[in-house]
């Protein structure tokens, strides 16, 4: 087994419970999970397992999908409604498709995994979900704090020096809690920054793995810079990182291209970098990201922010970091007035070189993406045009935000009649994008 610790991050010992009609799969799930000192109940179907609950407190539900009577997905959406808090994992077979996004869209589950499962992933991930579901009631405990401390700073001071004081001890607190947990969670310290820097990207669906892509991104182009693993380590951590800072921006802020933006609301979002920085200088293992952060919307030509640095005065890692970021905002529309194709972003960050980018980092980029050569190019396609072989230029996500089908995946016949079915199921009609040139 890996050196997971499933209980690291907690003191008292999570409940879980298993729900199969099969007693050899639950016998399996309990030796499997015994070991890392969990709280462990089974039930041979849903209407016991819901009895159960009724009975006892659980964290986290793993459910087959396939059973007599009620199966996973009416098992599931039961739990939602009457145990919302409890986090629900699914186990199903290939051929569920359908019955698998029912699971998802109705039962709101937290992941599905395959069976047969694998044990080091199914042990991640109930720990992953775990993790998740502490960090979202600190959350609320978080605002219900901050809640009743605002109210009180209102009653002594109305001024903007305090509203803005007031954010900024809001973003301390929960970067202090983001300390705690990390000294707890060692061995996954990555993960915990995936998780957080999810947290504002849940409030708007089109940021949906943004900061994932820049940190890929930004580290690829560090390592072919031959940037130490340290300075490597602290690029990829700033990239997850770096839009800690719009935490407490308004909704409207987030949805607009940054091009758009005005007055108070552009003031925001341009000192979003030096709020990030001050929220992390706190933690000393994200000392060197910090300072990427607040020099991530920094020019090569001296016409950023927040600092209006220029050159060689910027630190590389936020050279790069900038060039990421760019990169994808260009793509989901948070840059310009308008979304460009993977193609036309290229070509916007080539033409920028020596202006908004450090021409070393551009000349490292534009071989990655095929420019000036084989430039990489995709095309839109629907369903009924899908061949075997064709190799996605984008994440394939429904409209409610869940990914079924990652960028660089090799479609096949099988996948072809699952995303066919996907759409007769749904109702909807989905768009893929195809590579149509090469590149790495």
């Amino acid at each position: 087994m890996s050196e997971i610790d499933p209980q690291a991050s907690s003191s008292k010992p999570a409940t879980l419970l298993f729900v199969d009609d099969e007693p050899n799969i639950l016998s399996a799930l309990r030796r499997l999970f015994r070991p890392y000192g969990y709280k462990i109940h089974t039930a041979e179907g849903g209407t016991l397992g819901l009895e159960l609950l009724e009975r006892e407190p659980v964290d986290l539900v793993i459910s087959d999908m396939r059973m007599p009577n009620m199966d996973g997905a009416q098992f599931l959406e039961q739990v939602r409604q009457k145990w919302p808090d409890t986090m629900r994992i699914l186990l199903t077979g290939y051929a569920d498709v359908s019955s698998t996004i029912a699971a998802i869209n109705k039962g709101e589950i937290f992941r599905y995994v395959s069976k047969p499962w694998n044990d080091d992933d199914i042990v991640l991930l109930v720990k992953q979900a775990l993790d998740l579901k502490n960090l979202e009631q600190e959350k609320r405990r978080l605002e219900e704090l901050t809640l009743r401390q605002n109210e009180e700073l209102m009653e002594l001071n109305a001024s903007l020096e305090a509203k803005v004081l007031e954010r900024t001890q809001e973003v301390r607190q929960t970067m202090g809690f983001l300390e705690l947990a990390n000294k707890k969670l060692k061995d996954s310290f990555i993960t915990s920054l995936k998780v957080f820097s999810n947290l504002i990207e849940l409030r708007e669906r089109s940021l949906a793995g943004h900061s994932r892509r820049v940190a890929d991104l930004a580290r690829n182009l560090a390592r072919r810079m031959n940037l130490s693993d340290g300075e490597v380590n602290d690029v990829f951590a700033a990239a997850l990182l770096h839009d800690i800072g719009k935490i407490g921006l308004p909704d409207k802020v987030l949805t607009r291209p940054f091009v758009t933006l005005a007055g108070e609301d552009r003031d925001l979002v341009i000192r979003h970098s030096a709020t990030g920085e001050a929220a992390l200088m706190g933690l000393e293992q994200l000392y060197g990201a910090a300072k990427l952060i607040r020099a991530h919307h920094e020019r090569w030509d001296g016409m950023g922010f927040p600092d209006g640095l220029s050159g060689l005065a910027i630190p590389m890692g936020a050279r790069i970091l900038a060039l990421a970021n760019d990169y994808d905002a260009l793509q989901i529309g948070t840059l310009l007035s308008k979304r460009l194709t993977q193609s036309e972003a290229v070509a916007f960050i080539v033409e920028g070189r020596g202006k908004r980018y450090d021409p070393q980092v551009v000349d490292v980029f534009a071989p990655m993406m095929g420019a000036g050569s084989d430039v990489i190019a995709e095309m839109s396609v629907k369903s009924p045009q899908l061949k075997a072989g064709m190799i996605l230029s984008r994440d394939l996500v429904t409209p409610e935000g869940v990914m079924l089908l990652s960028r660089d995946f090799v479609l096949t016949d099988i996948i072809i009649e699952q995303v066919h079915s996907f759409e007769r199921s749904s109702g909807r009609a989905l768009t893929l994008h195809i590579r149509t040139g090469k590149g790495e």
